[in-house]
This record gives C-alpha cells, sequence and structure tokens, in this order.
C-alpha cells in the first residue's frame, strides 16, 4: 500500500528556548493523573573478587544497596520535581515491596492515596546486581497479566474520584498488566466527559487499535514501527519516512497529536499534516534509563499550563538532556533545569 503524504516542515528555534524560560513559573501546581504501571528499582552493588565453591558464578560482596521509584513512579516523581501535582494511580500488592513504594513517594513528594491493592500479584520489582558498573544479574518479581474484573473497576473508580481535580491526563503503559482495552476507554471516557486531554506513553507489545481516542501519543522509533505493524526491514526496503509512520500511526489512532522520539535524533511532533522537527538538547549521555518518562512528564505539565505542543516538546527534550546526563531512573529538577537551558546562552 502507498502512503503519500504532503507536509510542511518547521524546526524549533532559539525563540522558543527563551520564551519557555520566562514560563516554566506556569508549570507550578498543574495537576496530572498518572494511571500505569509502577515498580520498584533495586541496586544491590559491590565487588567481585572470587568464584564460589558451589558453582561457577561470582560472588558478590555487597557495598551499597538503593531503591528507586520505577515505571509510574517515575513520572509521577518527575511531574513533582519540576514543579507540578502529580495524581498517581495504579496498582500493588500486599507486601513489603508496596510499603518500601509508598515511603519512597512520599520521600519524592507523590502521593499514595490512590493506589489499589491487588492480593493476587506483587509489586513488581527489579533488582539489579552490579559490581562496580558491571551488570552482573537482573532479578525481576512481578506478573504481567492484565487486571481482573475487580482490581480494574478499583482502578477506574480512583479515576473517576480524581479527574474533578485533574488538569491532564497520562497513560502509562510498561506492559505488566495496568493498562488494558477497559481501563483505556474508561479513562478516555471520563477525562473527556471533564474535557481533559489524555496522553499515552505506549508500549510496543499492544496494537494501536488499543490506544484509539487519545488526544497524544507519544512512542519512540521502535514501538511507532510495531505500531503500525511494521518492521525495521519493511521501513528499509519500501524507503518509508519518518513522517509516513508518524502520520500512519496518527491516522490509527485517531489522536490529534504523535510524537515521535528518536534519540539523538530529537523528536518529531506530527499534527494535521505538519511535521515540526525539535532538536536535542542531550550534551553527555550517560543512561538513557527513565528518559522517556521525564519527556511525558514535561509534555504533560506544558500542555497543562496552556503552552502551544511545540513549546512542550521542547521544554521535554531540555529535562531529557538533564536526566540522561545521570545514571538510573532519576528526576529532572526545576532549578537543575532552568541552570541547563540557561547554558545553552554560554
Amino acid at each position: 500500500m502507498e502512503y503519500k503524504i504532503c507536509m510542511a516542515k518547521k524546526t524549533a528555534t532559539n525563540d522558543l528556548k527563551n520564551k519557555i524560560i520566562k514560563q516554566l513559573p506556569s508549570l507550578e501546581n498543574k495537576r496530572v493523573m498518572i494511571i500505569g504501571d509502577i515498580g520498584l528499582d533495586e541496586y544491590v552493588m559491590g565487588q567481585v573478587r572470587r568464584i564460589s565453591p558451589e558453582a561457577p558464578v561470582p560472588v558478590l560482596d555487597v557495598e551499597a544497596e538503593d531503591s528507586r521509584l520505577g515505571l509510574s513512579g517515575n513520572v509521577a516523581q518527575n511531574i513533582s520535581s519540576l514543579g507540578g501535582y502529580p495524581i498517581l494511580i495504579s496498582v500493588v500488592g500486599q507486601d513489603s515491596g508496596a510499603e518500601s513504594l509508598r515511603q519512597l513517594l512520599k520521600l519524592n513528594k507523590v502521593e499514595s492515596d490512590f493506589l489499589v491493592v491487588d492480593q493476587n500479584r506483587p509489586t513488581t520489582r527489579k533488582t539489579r546486581i552490579m559490581a562496580q558498573h558491571h551488570h552482573l544479574v537482573r532479578v525481576d518479581y512481578e506478573l504481567r497479566h492484565f487486571l481482573d474484573e475487580v482490581v480494574a473497576t478499583k482502578v477506574i473508580a480512583q479515576v473517576q474520584n480524581a479527574m474533578e481535580q485533574t488538569d491532564i491526563v497520562i497513560l502509562q503503559d510498561y506492559a505488566k498488566g495496568v493498562i488494558g482495552r477497559k481501563i483505556i476507554e474508561n479513562v478516555i471516557q471520563i477525562a473527556h466527559s471533564k474535557n481533559k486531554k489524555v496522553l499515552m506513553d505506549p508500549h510496543r507489545t499492544n496494537p494501536a487499535s488499543i490506544y484509539e481516542g487519545v488526544d497524544l501519543i507519544k512512542p519512540n522509533f521502535d514501538e511507532s514501527l510495531s505500531l503500525v505493524g511494521m518492521t525495521y526491514e519493511d521501513f528499509k526496503l519500501h524507503k518509508k519516512s519518518i513522517k509516513e509512520v508518524g502520520e500512519l500511526l496518527r491516522a490509527k489512532v485517531k489522536s490529534e497529536y504523535v510524537i515521535l522520539t528518536q534519540g539523538k535524533e530529537g523528536m518529531s511532533i506530527f499534527s494535521n499534516n505538519e511535521e515540526i522537527q525539535v532538536p536535542t538538547y542531550a550534551r553527555q549521555v550517560f543512561d538513557v534509563t527513565g528518559a522517556g518518562d521525564t519527556v511525558i512528564a514535561a509534555i504533560s505539565l506544558g500542555m497543562a499550563a496552556g503552552w502551544s505542543i511545540e513549546e512542550s516538546c521542547v521544554l521535554a527534550n531540555f529535562a531529557a538532556g538533564v536526566v540522561v546526563g545521570k545514571v538510573g531512573c532519576v528526576p529532572c529538577g526545576i532549578t537543575e533545569l532552568q541552570d541547563y537551558i540557561h547554558s545553552f546562552d554560554e
């Protein structure tokens, strides 16, 4: 099938950067609802100096341990650190992992009042065993099936209860089971009945049709190919362009915007046959873990504050530039974001 698309293309300018700096105070206290999978990122760090006598495996002498918010928890802490007010709705187990998660949420100024307990699944935990910078093994505690009817209904009730106090909504899909068709359809219906926009951060394992009706979808390049049913080989063989993929996805999802992130190539915004290219602002890249969470958080805050989509995406790429210069899932603070944006004047 041929896809012929005529589009105007624009590039973000330095004038936008200056406007963004002036507008940063407007992000404060914007209320963003985040619905999606949540988990703990755990790190066990130390040195390997010997091999076990029990089996040919390294023995780690533990020197430090660390726990951080992962998945939707990272999106929520980015909302908070950028000055917004996150309303986090997710599902946890009835276990010690849930208690650790609640403590970390409180530490990062994220309320846990809207978490739903599912006694039939563990709280997602990903434990990384590290010898200095070498990743030896990862241990996952999780179930990846969709929520049962009772738990899904409880999640939808929390969405209904909190929607009145919300400015914008993020659906965050990590394919752990919280984001299924019933949740998506109900969230869109409830949000749109209150004139709230719904932003979707998708997962490549779900078909594009499941996301139909959202106002904005933000895949990376690989996810976008999966969502439109195209392999990378198809993309290269048939000489498809990024804009063809973006517009095809927008047609499938029927969204107002597709934000297609492309790593060092920045991101492309597709809307009503117009493409806007936003460059990357990363100077040093140590770890891209969680950068996509920072991007969707920043975009949501910008849109909630009434910024244009282009302004919101430039903000997001600056924020992503901050976090990729760190290691692990860490949020972008508003002060360091201001300093980072100003550093491009030098």
